[in-house]
């Protein structure tokens, strides 16, 4: 079969982890007699440096006609700490988000046994953890208007703001994966001050009568946040709207001791993007050292959004058999660190011939 994908490697590590996830592909489509037909893009401070625009219209129209888009990377420390800066890396983010309609980002939090003990959290607590966060993308206070400052500069506002349609087309997506799960969902909301909140919370209420399957059960953030660290295990799948489903998917990712390992996937109305969960890390941009698994689990998950379900499962497969084998990157490394470029041609080689590797 063949696919259109688009292929936005962006800023700083992403083009390097990127390359490791084509390189699966590619022997993915080798394998299981696939076409990948890969189309490149800039975006972030990449895009800015050439067109002057963090998401520019020939990088939309790439995503527009792809089947799925494999995302690196946004950021760049120049941008970050000046204030006059008019435009921003991040600003394509949220263009891309808007632009494609991602209106869902999907966070599986997965614990390997390999690496458990390099959780911050005890073994029994963080074995056996394997959730998912829904975040809702697209509205909320981080796309609220009116937003800005006052003439004095003295004061800062933003403004939340959510519709019945936008929550109602986060919870099914969300009622959907729990139903191919264990049949659980939390809700996560801060209904007792909020009243974006309570719209969520009466919005679920209605819904979960036509999920009769499915237990549904509601929490505040603040206590989300803790429970999160406390018992991940009692979690099954998250939805909760975008300012706290940004801190609570990151605060989660970190119950597996790397953010290296963990993929996300942005479902959209026109074509979905997967990137992985972790930054730019302009430090070791060109370094040759940056951790590619959450890339190469993105790329499953991209998989999967085809109907490659046998392939993504072969992903899957090969980078536990790379946990294993300890052929693994300097930050989860105990001993012989291998380099970006070699995990991803020890996986690649790893779903062609197994056996030679």
């Amino acid at each position: 079969m063949d696919f259109k994908i688009g292929v936005l490697p962006g800023d700083g590590i992403g083009p390097e982890i990127v390359e490791q996830a084509i390189k699966v592909l590619k022997a993915v489509g080798e394998k299981y007699n696939h076409s990948f037909e890969l189309t490149y893009a800039p975006v972030g401070a990449t895009a800015i440096d050439q067109l002057g625009d963090p998401y520019p219209e020939s990088t939309h129209e790439v995503c527009m006609n792809s089947d799925a888009v494999l995302f690196g990377a946004i950021g760049d420390p120049k941008y970050d700490n000046d204030p006059k800066a008019k435009v921003r890396p991040e600003q394509g983010l949220l263009a891309m988000r808007k632009k494609l309609g991602l209106y869902a980002n999907i966070r599986p939090v997965t614990t390997f046994q390999s690496l458990i003990h390099k959780s911050p959290l005890r073994q029994d607590i963080v074995e056996g953890a394997d959730f998912v966060v829904v975040r809702e993308l697209t509205g909320g206070i981080y796309f609220g208007q009116p937003r800005g400052r006052t003439e004095d500069l003295k004061t800062a506002f933003d403004t939340c703001v959510y519709t019945v349609e936008e929550i109602d087309r986060i919870l099914k997506l969300a009622y959907s994966y729990a139903e191919k799960r264990n049949k659980r969902l939390t809700v996560v909301d801060k209904a007792n001050v909020l009243g974006t909140s309570r719209l969520w919370r009466e919005v679920a209420q209605e819904m979960e009568k036509s999920y009769t399957d499915v237990e549904t059960d509601y929490m505040f953030v603040d206590n989300a946040a803790m429970q999160l660290i406390q018992w991940p295990k009692k979690f099954d799948v998250m939805v909760t709207e975008n300012m706290f489903g940004d801190i609570l998917s990151d605060e989660a990712s970190v119950i597996t001791g790397s953010l290296g390992l963990l993929p996300s996937a942005s479902v959209g109305t026109h074509t979905s993007v997967f990137e992985p969960i972790h930054g730019s890390y302009p430090q070791a941009a060109g370094k040759d050292i940056a951790n590619p698994i959450a890339t190469v689990l993105s790329a499953a998950m991209l998989l999967e959004s085809l109907d490659l379900l046998e392939e993504a499962a072969a992903v899957r497969k090969a980078v536990d058999d790379s946990l294993e084998a300890k052929v693994v990157t300097e930050d989860i490394a105990e001993g012989k660190a291998y380099k970006t470029s070699e995990v991803g041609d020890w996986l690649a080689q790893n779903l062609l011939e197994p056996s030679l590797t």
